[in-house]
């Protein structure tokens, strides 16, 4: 577990740990909500970043607009 600090213009630093298993670059925008008094930062990817996210997903019950009821 890592932990951080909250400056005084309430920035936070996110620690090296984590940016090694996150794939985050600075300028990039993050996401951020809070739920039940938990604060959740979800890195923001462009279209080119998901290509190929859900290759090899089955597919075989999906339907088409026009099949279903």
């Amino acid at each position: 577990m890592t932990y951080g600090s909250v400056s005084p213009k309430f920035q936070i630093v996110i620690p090296k740990s984590v940016r090694k298993i996150v794939p985050i670059k600075p300028g990039q925008k993050l996401l951020i909500y809070a739920k039940d008094n938990v604060i959740y930062l979800v890195p923001q990817f462009g279209l080119n970043q998901l290509k190929g996210l859900c290759k090899g997903m089955d597919v075989s019950n999906v339907r088409e607009d026009h099949e279903r009821p």
